[in-house]
């Protein structure tokens, strides 16, 4: 298996036509910076305006005219509990959209490698701690994200299917929950780490006032930065992954209530944190287990406070002029 997995694909080489999709969002633009800096010189990204993604013939087009080797999707409809909760329809129907012309067009079009992208709450809400691939589709899913999951899944299951049916290099990623630089810090629509960011930053400019946040804040959660998984997905590019379905994540996880005080210290916000126990928590764990990516080779680099740090400056030298921008 070692020697299979070391075989680097001769088919790729700096030259090779790759095509990022969702390339200006948070996960797209820390591919794009990987792959450029390991000196990829044929990247291909496209804005929503030049590619409608949810246009089926369009996407079509698109393989026909520009006819990339290799497919990366960081493209979806992205946001945290209260958006999920809220737009469960286009979370369900945009993010399916999106990824079935990805790679059914992919497909189509002769794309021997296909690296699609999804998110830990793929995995049954009361699934045993850590998370393994096996779990998948072996319970419920949380009911406050159930829609983006269940189009993630279908997106999974097709990539295998072609995987298994057609032998073409088509594997799926699911990171954990990450953040970082051209994170979307937007109040109604973010996960919870850039959320507190900006909550504990406008109170701090705000005389230090109390700072409210969601739940209870017992919850534990994993989270990753997002330039460790550009590494992943560099990893998982340049090597022949043998299976279909591989976590992403740090195999560490901190209670919301810890995350808290840490943003707190890294903003210097001296106020009250305010907990509203009639907000849901969501599930009470989410731990990966990514041991089987860390067998082949990758490891996270970052860790947590270095990385919230390195988020919060990115935040403070953009805040003024940053666009929200989802994958």
């Amino acid at each position: 298996m070692t020697k299979f997995i070391n075989k680097m694909i001769n088919k790729i080489n700096n030259s090779t036509k790759i095509y990022i999709a969702g390339h200006r969002g948070m996960v797209g633009s820390a591919i794009w910076r990987a792959l450029d800096a390991k000196g990829y010189t044929n990247l291909i990204g496209l804005t929503s305006k030049q590619l409608d993604l949810t246009n089926q013939q369009a996407v079509n087009h698109f393989f026909e005219d520009i006819k990339p080797s290799v497919v990366i999707d960081a493209a979806a409809r992205v946001g945290g509990i209260l958006a999920n909760n809220n737009y469960p329809y286009p979370f369900l129907m945009e993010n399916l959209q999106i990824q079935n012309n990805l790679i059914n067009g992919a497909h189509n079009n002769n794309v021997e490698k296909f690296i699609f992208l999804g998110s830990s709450c793929i995995y049954p809400k009361l699934a045993t701690q850590p998370l393994k691939e096996d779990y998948l589709l072996t319970g419920s899913l949380e009911p406050t994200n159930e829609w983006y999951a269940l189009a993630k899944i279908a997106g999974i299951k097709a990539c295998e299917a072609i995987r298994k049916q057609y032998g073409k290099d088509f594997v799926s990623l699911m990171p954990t929950n990450l953040y970082g630089p051209f994170d979307n810090f937007h109040l109604q629509t973010s996960h919870v780490l850039p959320a507190m960011l900006r909550k504990f930053h406008e109170a701090k400019i705000n005389n230090h006032a109390p700072v409210t946040l969601w739940g209870s804040g017992t919850p534990m959660r994993e989270f990753l930065h997002v330039d460790d998984l550009a590494q992943a997905v560099l990893f998982a590019l340049e090597h022949l992954l043998p299976e279909y379905l591989y976590n992403v994540g740090t195999g560490k996880d901190v209670t919301i209530n810890s995350l808290a005080k840490t943003i707190q210290t890294i903003t210097e916000h001296q106020g009250d944190i305010l907990w509203d126990n009639t907000k849901p928590d969501g599930t009470l764990r989410k731990l990966m287990d990514s041991s089987k990516m860390n067998a082949l080779g990758w490891h996270a680099s970052y860790d947590l406070k270095a990385g919230i740090e390195h988020t919060y400056d990115w935040f403070l030298k953009n805040q003024d002029s940053f666009k929200q921008i989802t994958l």
